[in-house]
């Protein structure tokens, strides 16, 4: 058996996920409804609830969806601004980024990233054979662009940006460098998954720039994270080629009338999103006043923050014993730091309070 086994993929360590709610629960031993989830940078208040009852009224499921999701594409078209067949929609985001390095990647092409940064860029380079090229951020989690110009070859195919950056929370480079990079030969991929949250865009350039790809995601801003619905804006001729290698029906029937309606009551949402970033400032100046943690500025819905007193492992240990989950990465130039997602306000106080707790 071992020899029909890819030898990279022998001992290859994988993206290490969330854990649903009920894992969780069972962790800390306390009931789900007790369980404050603040680590999957997922909505608190949910999908609109016009979502909810489209899903619960809906009398088709035993038919295959529309493989080329025309309604949903039509509906995004007005949403962004952007025509249709510029538009492709997955099952949620990741599948997208893996059919751009499918799409693009010979085994040996080069995959620039800049850590820290969405792990899977990275996870999915080494599964389809490409070359990791990194080009880590500055102290400021700034994309130094000359840096990354530098860094491509001859065999570099993609250059990946999230934007804002997840963990960190900023959005660098800036316009301007990205449409730069844009400019230089290799497939720019944008991951705008925190768009709705940082109002920040290069969608509209895509038209003008061949080389350049736009990622969103219905997981943040609209609460569809458990029913995984992701689009992407691309050029006309990647968009045709992509659909033409996706797996056939990967938008499930679910996840395209939830989508569909939450675009039907953007205002809603829009609305939940303006209550996530007024949390993120009182958040953000109550973890300045207790000084136990130091979060850094975001333009994303969710914190990165320092541990000024004891440990980062140790202070997400102590908070999952107490049913508060959050995230912490054990790599360079994150381990002394927790990412918290923003929650409801009682979220918040639920979670200062057990800051205190811990560090008494």
């Amino acid at each position: 058996m071992e020899r029909l086994i890819r030898k990279h993929l022998a001992s290859f360590q994988p993206y290490k996920p969330i854990q649903p709610v009920e894992a969780l629960s069972e962790q800390a031993g306390i009931s789900v409804e007790q369980i404050i989830k603040l680590d999957g940078n997922e909505n608190p208040y949910g999908c609109p609830p016009r979502a909810k009852r489209a899903l619960a009224e809906y009398e088709r499921y035993h038919i295959y969806p529309d493989p080329s999701q025309r309604e949903l594409r039509r509906k995004l078209a007005e949403y962004t601004g952007i025509g249709s067949e510029h538009i492709v929609i997955s099952n949620g985001s990741d599948e997208l980024i893996t059919l751009i390095m499918r799409l693009c990647l010979d085994p040996g092409d080069g995959v620039i990233t800049c850590p820290p940064s969405f792990i899977v860029y990275n996870v999915f380079t080494r599964i389809l054979g490409g070359r990791l090229i990194e080009v880590p951020r500055d102290s400021r989690y700034e994309v130094d662009v000359e840096a990354v110009k530098s860094a491509i070859d001859d065999r570099t195919k993609l250059i990946f940006l999230a934007w804002p950056n997840n963990p960190t929370g900023n959005a660098s480079p800036s316009e301007e460098g990205i449409l730069e990079l844009a400019d230089c030969g290799p497939l720019v991929v944008v991951d705008e998954a925190y768009h709705e949250f940082s109002g920040l865009t290069v969608a509209p350039h895509v038209l003008q720039h061949p080389h350049l790809c736009v990622l969103r995601t219905f997981s943040k801003w609209a609460g569809l994270a458990g029913l995984r619905v992701g689009y992407g804006i691309f050029p006309q001729k990647i968009a045709q080629i992509l659909y033409q290698i996706t797996l056939p029906y990967s938008v499930n029937v679910a996840a395209q009338i939830a989508a569909k309606e939450a675009l039907e009551d953007v205002p809603y949402l829009k609305a939940r999103v303006r209550e996530i970033l007024q949390e993120r400032e009182r958040f953000y100046h109550r973890l300045k006043e207790q000084g136990i943690l130091d979060p850094l500025p975001s333009q994303a819905n969710f914190l990165l923050c320092r541990v000024l007193k004891g440990s980062a492992p140790e202070l997400k240990r102590e908070l999952d014993k107490r049913g508060i989950f959050v995230r912490y990465f054990d790599v360079p130039g994150l381990q002394d730091k927790l990412r918290i997602t923003v929650g409801k306000p009682e979220h918040t106080e639920a979670l200062l309070s057990a800051l205190d707790e811990i560090t008494r």
